[in-house]
């Protein structure tokens, strides 16, 4: 967990003041290509921002890499970071993810600030100590858990955002309302997301944040219910790797079709109403489209589920839900029933 999440209204203020409270000896800034350009002007004008050392490394997630890792330690190292140095990272999930590892391993660990500019980074990456890097074909499959010392969350960065970049941070945000009550999940699907109200938005976020912060403090390390945020995200990852060497999706596009995959599981195995799961899927459909498997696709969907983290000895693990707010950890599926959830997901 972060010592502190502050939703903020003043960016420059809030930040000023998180720098300020750790003792440092020289201030890092790491941002990618495109959050330097488009969200470190909103930050400029800090003295603190203006004095530090930027490193910039490659969008997107295809720079998630071991590369870029090293990149990033030489920076701090060539730059004469020390023990007592902080690192700020600007940017999405990649940034903060990948920064939060870079700080947490570099000289054995600095105090780093997570400042997430996408809506996906503040729902989800920035908040519970997550970090890490891409290896080896498989997504976070490096990392650490490392709490930063201060998230900052401010809505003005999302107006930097396109529609896709704001679906793909909805998803997560779905799966949160998932997770927590039937009035949160309502309001989630009946927010315009064609005509975005960013204050509301900013007041979802919030509560959004304030469901995963709850989970993640009772269960720091994932032993248990924290594996409720896995929500769609078995079936998800699958979809992300399959597509890497394809045609990229975004991380939550590949969530929202993992929900779709998890909340049919749900129906069939413990007991989730049939109407909400049409509802939801009505609802990823319309605004999420869909991804172009083929039954000859299975067999590697099948694998990368087999590949992920959350297994324990081969089994396939899922979250899934009785009802919205009533989570079931720890259950699994067969092959068989895979392949039915993956026909479901092309044709349902």
């Amino acid at each position: 967990m972060a010592n502190q999440v502050i939703i903020s209204t003043n960016i420059q203020q809030t930040l000023a003041e998180a720098i300020g409270r750790v003792k440092h000896d020289k201030l890092f800034l790491l941002a990618d290509e495109t959050t330097f350009q488009l969200c470190l002007p909103l930050v400029m004008d800090i003295p603190h921002i203006q004095n530090a050392t930027r490193i910039v490394i490659g969008a997107t997630d295809t720079h998630k890499t071991l590369d870029t890792l090293s990149h990033v330690w030489s920076e701090l190292s060539n730059g004469g970071g020390t023990r007592h140095s902080l690192m700020v990272n600007l940017g999405g999930g990649m940034v903060t993810d990948l920064g939060g590892f870079a700080a947490s391993t570099f000289k054995r660990g600095i105090p780093y600030i997570n400042v997430p500019t996408t809506l996906l980074s503040m729902v989800d990456a920035s908040v519970g100590g997550k970090t890490g890097i891409n290896f080896n074909g498989l997504k976070n499959e490096i990392g650490v858990f490392n709490a930063p010392d201060t998230v900052i969350l401010d809505t003005e960065f999302l107006k930097t955002l396109d529609h896709e970049n704001i679906l793909s941070g909805y998803a997560e945000m779905l799966k949160h309302g998932l997770i927590s009550n039937d009035q949160n999940f309502a309001e989630l699907l009946n927010f315009d997301l064609d005509n975005v109200d960013y204050p509301h938005l900013g007041q979802m976020v919030g509560t959004s944040v304030a469901i995963k912060e709850r989970i993640v403090e009772e269960d720091p390390l994932e032993h248990g219910i924290r594996k409720a945020l896995n929500l769609g995200h078995t079936a998800g990852h699958a979809f992300e790797s399959w597509a890497l060497s394809r045609h990229p999706v975004l991380h939550g596009y590949a969530v929202a079709w993992g929900l779709i995959c998890e909340l049919y599981l749900s129906c069939i195995k413990t007991g989730f109403p049939t109407d909400k799961m049409r509802q939801t899927v009505r609802f990823i459909k319309e605004n999420y489209g869909t991804l172009p498997i083929t039954c000859d696709d299975y067999e590697e969907l099948h694998q990368y589920m087999t590949h992920d983290k959350k297994n324990t000895a081969g089994i396939i693990n899922f979250t899934l839900l009785g009802d919205i707010g009533d989570i079931r950890i720890n259950q699994t599926a067969t092959k068989e029933e895979i392949f039915e959830m993956l026909d479901f997901f092309r044709e349902g």
